[in-house]
């Protein structure tokens, strides 16, 4: 699962909105004070104000009412006062010029509301077709995940994960594609229609990390042919297997990604290091080797990108993930639960870098279910296969 932050909606009071209530509660405060001060200090004139707070805050229909209060209710003031102390016609046309602004001020606003929407709207659906929404179990296995993107405002950025169940185990997938924007996400999308295939229908993990690489080359040519400036973009990932035939042992191939960590009641233990070239690299050099490593039932995967051990407090600091997460977790075996320990990293990663990360960051974590036959769900192409 995701967890993000909803940003508390303003001006709303039980569930509704009173955003007309500021401009009201100037009008009338405008109104008392001309009345108050007596005739030395007139202030009727910033009954102007009215209209232009409410083209900030409320919508077109309503701004424009407020901007026919306005100059209603300055004509019905003004007219109050004796001769010689009115503010005259030439503010009262200041008042409803600065209406009909106000009115079209609060017209622009709405429709970049309206285009901003429409953008995140395409910004989700790319990020849901991208990350796909995953059940907390799903094949075997229990996780959760968390993606932080530095452009607060963003849905989308390069990091990537995805879990694929197949005949021969449940294989995991977290990376970082190098650089941002919308070429980022392009490769991340190749990179994971690729892992869904091969991780289903390749029997070697060996086979299935050349697909990947063999698949970050092409799209780099791919987009280098067409005129974009993706010629030297490449990716860090990791690459998991959680094989049936050998439960208390998974299979690792480190694409120059940061290591995994094992979080245990008992400790956290660094799993292979990124020992192999990153992908669309491999022709620099031998491909990465394939680790068999043990993990224990009690033990959860705990997989970042550099948005986490590259944050930074006001000092300059790095963040100590594996210190931080051995302090927390030792002879606490609820703790390495992957909610709760995504939450944890999630929490200590915005409190040490002061609420904001400088790169987009994802922290995800993964164990085999507690319960036997828990979370066993299968697509159902694998179910007709084995059926």
């Amino acid at each position: 699962m995701e967890y993000g932050r909803r940003r508390p909606l303003p001006l709303r009071f039980h569930g509704r909105s009173v955003a007309w209530l500021p401009p009201l509660l100037l009008l009338a405060g405008i109104i008392l004070v001309d009345f108050s001060t007596g005739e030395d200090f007139r202030i009727i004139t910033w009954i102007v104000l009215v209209p232009g707070i409410a083209a900030a805050l409320c919508g077109v229909w309503t701004t424009a009412a407020y901007g026919l209060v306005s100059v209603v209710t300055y004509f019905v003031v003004d007219s109050a006062w004796p001769a010689e102390y009115k503010a005259g016609f030439g503010d009262f046309v200041l008042v409803a010029l600065g209406g009909v602004l106000a009115t079209m001020a609060a017209a622009v606003r709405k429709r970049q509301e309206r285009q901003m929407l429409h953008i995140r709207d395409i910004a989700e659906t790319t990020r849901r077709t991208v990350l796909r929404p995953l059940p907390p179990r799903w094949a075997g296995l229990e996780h959760a995940g968390v993606y932080l993107a530095a452009d607060v405002d963003a849905r989308v950025g390069g990091d990537f994960y995805d879990i694929q169940p197949g005949p021969y185990g449940t294989r995991v997938l977290v990376g970082d594609v190098q650089g941002k924007g919308l070429g980022a996400v392009e490769a991340a999308a190749a990179l994971l229609g690729t892992f869904r295939e091969a991780g289903y229908h390749e029997k070697e993990l060996a086979t299935v990390a050349e697909r990947l690489e063999m698949r970050m080359v092409r799209h780099r040519y791919h987009s280098t042919s067409i005129g974009r400036d993706d010629g030297d973009r490449f990716a860090t990932a990791v690459l998991i297997a959680f094989l049936e035939d050998a439960p208390e042992t998974v299979e690792i191939v480190n694409f120059g990604h940061e290591p995994p960590l094992a979080v245990g009641p008992h400790g956290v233990r660094e799993l292979p290091s990124g020992d192999g070239l990153p992908l669309g690299l491999g022709d620099l050099g031998e491909p990465p080797p394939t680790h068999r490593v043990p993990l224990a039932d009690d033990e959860t995967l705990l997989l970042v990108t550099d948005g986490v051990t590259e944050a930074r407090d006001r000092r300059g600091d790095f963040y100590e993930l594996a210190a931080e997460i051995a302090r927390v977790t030792e002879g606490e075996p609820r703790r390495v639960e992957p909610r709760r320990l995504v939450r944890r990293v999630r929490d200590g990663v915005l409190r040490h870098s002061g609420g904001r990360v400088d790169d987009d960051t994802t922290i995800f974590a993964v164990r085999r279910c507690p319960d036997p036959g828990d979370g066993r769900g299968e697509d159902p192409e694998q179910g007709r296969l084995r059926s």
